[in-house]
């Protein structure tokens, strides 16, 4: 059986689950991986209420739709950055709190152990996020920056998540970060240096996402067999590069998502340059069988026929691996007499 297709329902948040539900199903998808915001799925609610849970699940079960992880990106985010006023927007009330930056980090820190307590409530085994970093505004080594620096910073890192992966640990429940510009790994050196960071933490893994790797230059493929065992979740999100106006770079001059003048932006599945072909064949190779999760962004279409034609694409490109050689019937001695 190939893997189901899935929807992440961050970019969906402004409609109420019981109004997506519904719409994932006829855009052809098998299930949801319900996102932390909106009304998709509330971390406190499913700890404190048994019904909460039971309802959730009885909504997916009514439209015939799985799930597999649940998304906390805007809660991990504030773990390890330097917090700023631009996450107050992201963050829930109760852990913004005051806005004291540390208290933030603190408060998100608990939240995501909280998340790790409610996906096994709920009945899931990984948890897709962010982890923030306090050294992403050093990514251009100006001033000048030491190893010493940046070793600081993933040591903070170690510090902070330590905790939060035994608490993982302790409910059976993979942590999946989404490697991406501003996390403490957004590339293979650092992700690699993350896992190090955290003393090779066995609920610390990935949630591969080859649209952040591609148009930075990173081998997307090359991050699927480096660390396929680590490989917990992965979304299906296309991109482009190099098609700007040679006004903005790979930095993004500062730009919106949809501008012309970008050299890389986000596209509907399979109307990109990710080789997805490959990627699904990597995946295979490396043992991977968890959901193909689609990540819709594309600011120039209509969102409703990205997602349409992004779970059909997906489909049309899963297959079975194969069960055996296929050359393995030239071998006379094993054929049937």
């Amino acid at each position: 059986m190939t893997r189901p297709v899935t929807l992440f329902t961050g970019q969906w948040a402004d409609l109420p689950l019981a109004e997506l539900a519904p719409l994932a199903k006829r855009m052809g998808y098998d299930g949801l991986e319900l996102a932390c915001w909106g009304d998709h799925f509330n971390v406190q609610e499913a700890l404190a209420s048994t019904q909460y849970v039971i309802d959730k699940r009885a909504l997916l079960a009514k439209h015939d739709l799985k799930c597999f992880a649940i998304g906390n990106h805007l809660v991990g985010q504030a773990v390890c950055d330097l917090i700023d006023a631009r996450h107050e927007a992201i963050l829930p009330a109760h852990v913004w709190g005051d806005g004291e930056p540390e208290a933030v980090r603190q408060r998100a820190a608990s939240e995501l152990q909280d998340t790790a307590r409610a996906a096994a409530a709920f009945g899931v085994k990984t948890v897709t996020g962010f982890t923030g970093s306090s050294i992403w505004h050093s990514v251009y080594a100006f001033p000048p920056t030491t190893q010493a620096f940046w070793d600081a910073g993933f040591a903070d890192f170690g510090k902070r998540f330590g905790p939060i992966l035994d608490v993982f640990d302790e409910n059976d429940i993979n942590f999946a970060l989404e490697v991406h510009p501003t996390e403490i790994a957004f590339d293979i050196a650092t992700s690699e240096r993350a896992i190090a960071a955290v003393n090779g933490h066995k609920r610390f893994g990935f949630n591969f996402d080859p649209s952040h790797l591609g148009y930075q230059g990173v081998d997307y493929i090359r991050f699927i067999r480096t660390f396929g065992p680590r490989i917990f979740n992965a979304h299906m999100k296309d991109v482009w590069w190099g098609k700007g106006d040679g006004t903005v770079g790979t930095f993004g001059g500062h730009t919106s998502f949809g501008d012309a003048r970008r050299t890389w932006d986000f596209r509907s599945v399979g109307r990109g340059m990710i080789d997805f072909e490959s990627l699904i064949v990597a995946l295979n190779d490396v043992g991977y069988r968890g959901p193909l999760s689609v990540e819709w962004e594309d600011s120039r279409m209509d969102r409703v026929h990205g997602a349409t034609e992004s779970a059909a694409f997906c489909k049309r490109l899963d297959f079975e691996p194969a069960q055996g050689a296929f050359d393995a019937v030239f071998d006379t001695k094993k054929q049937a007499t």
